[in-house]
């Protein structure tokens, strides 16, 4: 796929323009969206990623127009399941409601940040080492394992495991003293002649170390699914979109998807075995295998988009169920 300098420059700028409307025009007020406000702006990030894809398809062709709509799925569907951990540390670090939007909107621009350096880490490793894709392909399917097993745990403690207070944090609080209320959106504070750091520095902490580990996730996951650097920066920029939106319009529906998880952890082991393959055809070790070792973008996004509507609906079912059966329990007591 030849992506020539201009588009790349307009595409940056573009989306620079867009967030910068979202952080600046439309999140200038800390509040909490309306259900309307959150709902139009998920609509519009959707249709416009949907519409650069099938530019994609005009421009190079239905199989790198494939590329990004797996990419992006797989990519939004992690940032739903990140969201989880949003909460996590939004209620642990007891953030007012009406300061999680700076809060998040922090959190996603540190995510770009982070994303764009994997990007270009990844995209020169690939250039240079063919053996960079077992790796990533052994990380990913290890992913997989590690959501399969907290899957089956079903235990409050892993939570803890997610919660804010890591090694990060523990320095940040040992070594700055801070004050005990939030003052705002404001990071820091000055008070008899001292600077304090308030607790919303220790959210943007939080939210900034857990992207950090999001990254090494995602970034290996959408190699898996294209190699270009562009669809892989467009897929992770269009799936950061509106995901502040998002929070608080589905905080209470993201209970519900009880096998999200497990979802996930079937794609990234598919993603997993897709870049090990890869790694056998780059080497000529993989004529045993179906196609070749090449997973056609087709089957990909087949797998992908088919696990997560059934893992979708059976979780909305499964909850449901469990929503009648305590309402029964309720009833007879």
């Amino acid at each position: 796929m030849a992506v020539h300098l201009y588009a790349w420059i307009i595409t940056v700028v573009v989306m620079v323009a867009i967030l910068t409307v979202d952080v600046f025009v439309i999140g200038r007020r800390p509040h909490e969206p309306s259900t309307k406000e959150a709902s139009t702006a998920i609509a519009l990030f959707v249709g416009l990623a949907v519409l650069f894809g099938l530019g994609v398809w005009f421009v190079s062709g239905p199989r790198y127009a494939g590329e990004f709509f797996a990419g992006w799925i797989t990519e939004y569907s992690l940032s739903v399941d990140n969201l989880f951990i949003f909460i996590i540390i939004m209620a642990k670090l007891k953030v007012p409601r009406e300061l999680q939007q700076f809060a998040l909107l922090v959190g996603i621009l540190l995510a770009l940040v982070f994303r764009g350096v994997f990007i270009a880490v990844g995209a020169a490793a690939i250039d240079r080492f063919a053996w960079v894709f077992f790796i990533f392909g052994a990380f990913l399917v290890y992913t997989a394992v590690k959501l399969f097993l907290d899957y089956r745990s079903h235990s409050d403690d892993e939570h803890d495991e997610d919660s804010p207070d890591n090694a990060l944090m523990r320095v940040v609080r040992r070594r700055f003293p801070s004050t005990s209320d939030f003052r705002g959106t404001k990071l820091t504070v000055r008070e008899q002649g001292r600077r304090l750091i308030t607790p919303m520095f220790f959210v943007i902490v939080a939210l900034g170390s857990t992207d950090l580990l999001f990254a090494l996730d995602s970034i290996p996951a959408i190699y898996g699914l294209t190699q270009e650097p562009y669809l892989v920066f467009t897929a992770n920029v269009f799936a950061l979109m509106g995901l502040r939106q998002l929070y608080f319009l589905i905080g209470g529906l993201l209970k519900r998807l009880v096998y999200l998880s497990l979802g996930l952890s079937i794609i990234l082991a598919f993603i997993g075995v897709k870049l090990v393959l890869h790694a056998l055809h780059e080497y000529h070790l993989a004529d045993w295998a179906p196609f070749g070792g090449e997973i056609p973008i087709w089957l990909s996004l087949t797998v992908i988009v088919a696990t997560l509507a059934v893992t979708t609906v059976a979780s909305l079912v499964k909850s449901r169920r469990d929503a009648s059966a305590e309402a029964n329990i309720a009833g007879w007591e």
